[in-house]
């Protein structure tokens, strides 16, 4: 009988060698050289992980909050690098949820839940 801990192990040595993971290395390895490029990300970031919490939180968030955060984002998106990291992300995760689909299948199947397509 097959382990799911081996197989599991398996896929994520499969993941790591891909190309999108080797892309999303490879451009996370450049914007983490760039100082500029690297300030700018984590502001970014630091920004949605705020606004996040707020959310979370109950807390509502300011028209103000809203317009700094989409220039930040039309910021870090005029950067060529950080704009191709940030679709390489994208990527990775529309291929980590098709792999979770795939995964969960077969209890989607005993419980009877509609496949999502």
């Amino acid at each position: 009988m097959a382990n799911p801990y081996d197989k599991a192990h398996e896929l994520a040595s499969v993941l790591k060698e891909s190309e999108e993971f080797t892309l999303l290395k490879n451009l996370h390895d450049q914007v983490n050289s760039d100082e500029v490029a690297k300030r700018m990300l984590d502001n970014f970031r630091n920004v949605q992980v705020e606004l996040q919490q707020k959310q979370m939180q109950g807390a509502q968030i300011t028209e103000e909050e809203i317009q700094q955060a989409q220039k930040q984002f039309e910021l870090v998106q005029q950067h060529e690098t950080i704009s191709k990291l940030m679709e390489s992300e994208q990527r990775m995760s529309q291929l980590i949820t098709e792999i979770n689909k795939v995964i969960t299948e077969p209890l989607e199947e005993l419980y009877g839940a509609a496949p999502q397509e």
